[in-house]
């Protein structure tokens, strides 16, 4: 009897084994390497978690995970490995970015609108490198959550997701896609129905109270879910307090300069003046970057979505082509606009990612996303490689820039013991690169061989696969 439980249990185990590495036709036109034992030889190794380069690594995976890392003598290759020489190349942890959204903005005349993306974006996300992603927010949190089951499946193209609820809201952005609470007693149930969907986090927005936030964050907590916020009528610090999770944005967003701030208000303009106005070096920034710390509330940096125009590419990242001609377009049109008149931005841009890096020095959790909206030059996967460059340009090393877009947003999901940087018994989510970083960090771009769980997809062939057609689906 004993016998035949045995093999009824190990008969299980194959066929979920199976299951697991079954994907679509679709699917299985993007993947390059399938195969179950695979060595990465003569490697730039930077392994996620903020320590130095190493080189000349041995990188080996065996059924989804890394079993062994360091020098070629030290790592014995089983003679079934597949071998690839990664001379010249570099590999870096999987991104684990968590400011995503699976759409685009589709404006109308005087509406601000965003459209869903979900066949392009999962699939330029993981092109991009990012095999790990939160939404933060979302506009259709059942079609998210159907994407990530059919992700999971192997029936779609895609990274895998933490899906955030809908927003949080009450009405003053004239948003169509957005859902708005009408008093407090509303918060608790939007939740816990949410919660019991599937959603693993929720985004507190603009507009919402004190009151509101206490609610969200108390009910979130209850069943172990994190709450994060992009705010303006509640204070940064005010935020902090109440004990949110996560702030969005850096400090782009923060109404903490404005002064005498009316209690539960929303001024945008003032809050953007009195950003501008607030030196690199005020006595309040400093207080607010210890009390975050403090609180241990996370910062979400989201520099693609706020790069000036003057000086940069239209598309951040280089990625005009991906867009459908009419976005191409408007995107065009909106470049040419404000081009050399955006002088009061680059200055906030810049003063932000100094205080970013104060906050990220001083041991603070910073973590990275892109957010695809504002003005339509964001668009996923393209954003996630220009975030790595945006960093490193404002002076953060490359070391604890790639450990911010991937040890620190694992650590955030609590994650960070199963992924988000490369060492032994971790999931092989991670990056070969046709390039060294240390020479240009714009080699970011050069991806070849994105794995997740130990399945090599091609980057390029994702890239190409949507070209021309974000903005239509």
């Amino acid at each position: 009897m004993k016998i035949k439980l045995a093999l009824c249990i190990t008969a299980l185990l194959l066929t979920n084994m199976v299951v697991a590495q079954k994907f679509s036709k679709e699917v299985t036109s993007f993947v390059s390497i399938d195969t179950s034992v695979v060595a990465i030889t003569n490697i730039t190794l930077i392994d996620g978690t903020g320590k130095d380069i190493k080189r000349e690594q041995t990188i080996l995976i065996n059924n989804g995970r890394i079993q062994d890392i360091g020098s070629a003598e030290s790592v014995k290759l089983p003679e079934n490995a597949l071998v690839i020489d990664g001379s010249g190349k570099t590999i870096i942890p999987g991104l684990v970015m968590l400011h995503e959204h699976l759409f685009y903005p589709k404006p109308f005349e005087n509406w601000f609108s965003v459209g869903q993306m979900p066949f392009t974006f999962p699939r330029l996300y993981l092109a991009g490198g990012v095999t790990t992603m939160r939404t933060a927010g979302s506009i259709q949190p059942e079609t998210d959550l159907n994407i990530k089951k059919w992700i999971n499946e192997g029936k779609m193209t895609g990274p895998k997701m933490d899906v955030t609820g809908p927003f949080i809201e009450r009405e003053g952005y004239e948003i169509p896609e957005l859902g708005f609470i009408k008093g407090t007693d509303e918060v608790a149930k939007v939740v816990n129905y949410w919660a019991d969907r599937g959603v693993t986090s929720f985004k507190v927005y603009n507009h919402i109270t004190k009151e509101d936030l206490r609610i969200c964050v108390t009910e979130a907590h209850k069943r172990g879910l994190k709450v994060t916020g992009h705010l303006c009528s509640l204070t940064h610090r005010e935020a902090s307090d109440i004990g949110i999770d996560n702030l969005e944005h850096g400090f782009m967003v923060s109404s903490d300069f404005i002064a005498n701030k009316e209690e539960n208000l929303c001024d945008p303009i003032e809050a953007r003046k009195a950003l501008g106005l607030a030196s690199e070096d005020d006595p309040k920034i400093e207080s607010l970057i210890d009390l975050l710390i403090k609180n241990k509330t996370a910062i979400t940096t989201t520099p693609v979505v706020f790069e000036p125009f003057t000086d940069h590419e239209v598309v951040p990242g280089g990625g005009l082509e991906a867009l459908a001609p009419q976005f191409q377009e408007k995107v065009k049109a909106t470049y040419d606009r404000f081009v050399n008149k955006d002088e009061k931005s680059i200055a906030l841009f810049t003063k932000n990612m100094k205080w970013l890096k104060r906050f990220n020095d001083k041991g603070g959790l910073l973590i990275a996303g892109t957010d695809p909206t504002g003005a339509g030059r964001t668009v996923a996967g393209y954003a996630n490689q220009r975030t790595i460059e945006i960093l490193v340009e404002s002076g953060f090393k490359i070391e604890e820039t790639i450990k911010i877009c991937t040890l620190n947003g694992a650590t955030f999901l609590d994650r960070q013991k199963e992924i988000g940087t490369i060492e032994k018994g971790k999931k092989a989510d991670i990056i070969l690169i046709n390039g060294d970083l240390t020479n240009n960090i714009k080699e970011i771009r050069k991806m070849e061989i994105v794995f997740k769980d130990g399945v090599g997809f091609d980057s390029k062939k994702l890239f190409e696969s949507v070209k021309g057609k974000v903005g239509l689906n």
